[in-house]
């Protein structure tokens, strides 16, 4: 959920936005998980169901799907501290998008899909507003952790990325 806070920010005061000869806008980079969702999603629901009955468990996907979004965290490390020597290159954002949408898309979907199966049949859209409060829980998350966002110092930028993998990482481990 930091891609409205802090992966916004690095996009307009941290990246270089001339591509090919062109200035795109910084909120353009908003639209890339979108993107990557309408290409990766049928890529995804076709491995789970060639995979059929030897498909990881739903904690398992969870589990990568967080990985993931470690990755995506890991990633702007190494970007983060390029700043200090100027914009760094936009491949740095498209490369946080794919790895977070390859986590959503091994968390969002499955989540749904677990709630709809393990609650009660008179509870089934209790558990999917239970779901989506949960969603709404790591934004509020999202907004405390993006105070200690910084695009001033390229270290302190580096540590925020990698507290956030860390914890994400954390994560993953805990669910397997």
């Amino acid at each position: 959920e930091q891609a409205g806070l802090s992966i916004a920010l690095v996009a307009d005061q941290l990246t270089d936005n001339n591509v090919a000869g062109m200035q795109i806008p910084s909120a353009w980079y908003q639209s890339l998980n979108p993107l990557f969702v309408m290409l990766l999603a049928p890529l995804f629901a076709a491995l789970w169901l060639r995979m059929g009955r030897r498909q990881p468990s739903t904690p398992i996907k969870f589990s990568v799907g967080l990985a993931l979004l470690s990755a995506s965290f890991l990633l702007m490390v190494p970007a983060a501290y390029l700043t200090a020597t100027g914009q760094i290159s936009p491949l740095w954002l498209v490369g946080l998008f794919a790895l977070q949408t390859m986590g959503e898309l091994c968390l969002s979907p499955v989540g749904l899909s677990a709630m709809t199966k393990l609650a009660p049949p008179r509870m089934v859209g209790l558990m999917l507003g239970v779901w989506f409060l949960g969603a709404a829980f790591g934004n509020k998350l999202a907004g405390i952790l993006g105070t200690g966002f910084s695009s001033d110092d390229p270290a302190q930028l580096a540590q925020f990325f990698l507290s956030i993998a860390a914890m994400t990482g954390a994560t993953a481990v805990a669910m397997l």
